[in-house]
């Protein structure tokens, strides 16, 4: 018989609400690419000094809810020069006008601001005695129920008083690091179990050695393209949907962590990233690691992914391998592994289909330990 203790749990007042004013820059394009030419077509018939001061408006009206604006509307720019029908020199101006055309405003909380998970924060710094500073994830969901990870900061305080710190006004996705590398066997592993291990696939793979880039990557599949059949077309689409959803971004120091936001940024997650439960690991020689797992939601199917990061500003996103990543059936096993303990030490946990997880970080991916266990056990 397990052993049971009470334990007295008292509500505070604390309560976090979604802020619809709190909105993210994102992208933004028309399905008729004529469309999008007519639109650059227009700015680019506009006399040089009625640029300068439509510019100036919508600047004006940016800025107050975004840092940096210019940058990204060169950015944006520089995104559908393809659709200008002039290879003149354009004004950097003019540049940043195209730019702002192309870019929307998203309210990464306008439907609901929910699902948190707690670690301790890497920093314990400058805290009174008995004080834990911690990070508080969460699930942004907005128009179109399409879900990111948000964060916020607070302290524990030691008369068990709990401060969550006001977010920022900002908010900023961060950059993806260029031509990540990949480790062959668990590459080749994964794309068996999506089902994608044919003979264009195996011609594709045998050209690299135990581990490639993405441009590689891109490369084999070109040359392979020449000599593939209709049929293979869906297979190349799986190949690279698959390496596009193994990645690396950063985000920059100077950015308050209320600040950053993990919007969907694959196939996969077209559709939200969805319930990420954050877990922290110390390793032996006193350095932490947090993991988390999620699901990816691309409007049809679900896949659970994780996510690593050591200072929440750089982060690693990893699909998953195994018979329990199929489904939603599975959690962190804060059992020892690799060299790593929980922050917080616990119990094992298990998941509602009866499994559970201990993650081994290998190259790009994740094997998953997999164990079945009885309910109950």
């Amino acid at each position: 018989m397990i052993a049971t203790t009470s334990i007295r749990v008292r509500r505070t007042a604390t309560v976090l609400r979604p802020d619809q004013s709190r909105v993210l820059l994102r992208p933004f394009s028309h399905e008729d690419p004529e469309r999008s030419r007519r639109i650059i077509a227009r700015i680019m018939s506009l006399p040089e000094d009625q640029v300068g001061p439509l510019l100036d408006e919508v600047s004006a009206e940016f800025s107050q809810r975004h840092q940096q604006i210019h940058r990204s509307f060169l950015e944006r720019f520089e995104q559908v020069r393809d659709f200008l029908l002039t290879d003149n020199k354009i004004s950097e101006q003019r540049q940043l006008l195209i730019g702002s055309y192309f870019v929307c405003e998203y309210s990464l909380e306008s439907a609901a601001l929910f699902n948190p998970s707690i670690v301790p924060h890497p920093d314990q710094s400058d805290l009174s005695s008995g004080a834990l500073r911690f990070i508080l994830s969460l699930r942004a969901t907005g128009e179109g129920h399409i879900s990111s990870i948000t964060f916020r900061t607070g302290i524990i305080h030691a008369d068990h008083r709990i401060e969550v710190l006001p977010a920022a006004g900002f908010l900023t996705e961060p950059r993806q690091i260029p031509n990540p590398r990949y480790d062959k066997a668990l590459f080749e592993r994964k794309l068996f179990e999506l089902g994608l291990n044919n003979e264009f696939t195996r011609r594709a793979m045998d050209k690299f050695g135990e581990a490639f880039g993405l441009e590689e990557l891109r490369a084999s599949l070109e040359v392979e393209m020449n000599q593939s059949r209709v049929s293979d077309r869906n297979t190349i689409r799986g190949i690279l949907a698959l390496a596009r959803s193994n990645y690396e971004v950063q985000f920059q120091p100077q950015q308050e962590l209320s600040e950053r936001v993990l919007f969907p940024a694959t196939p996969s997650q077209r559709n939200g990233i969805e319930d990420a439960r954050f877990v922290c690991f110390q390793k032996d020689d006193g350095s932490h690691v947090y993991y988390a797992t999620f699901t990816a939601f691309d409007g049809k199917v679900i896949l659970p992914e994780l996510v690593e990061t050591t200072d929440f500003l750089r982060f690693r996103f990893i699909t998953l391998n195994g018979p329990a990543a199929e489904n939603k059936g599975m959690a962190m096993s804060p059992a020892k592994s690799m060299a790593c303990t929980p922050c917080f030490p616990a119990k094992t946990m298990k998941t509602s289909t009866s499994c559970f997880l201990t993650t081994c970080i290998s190259g790009m991916n994740a094997k998953c330990c997999l164990s079945r266990r009885s309910p109950g056990n």
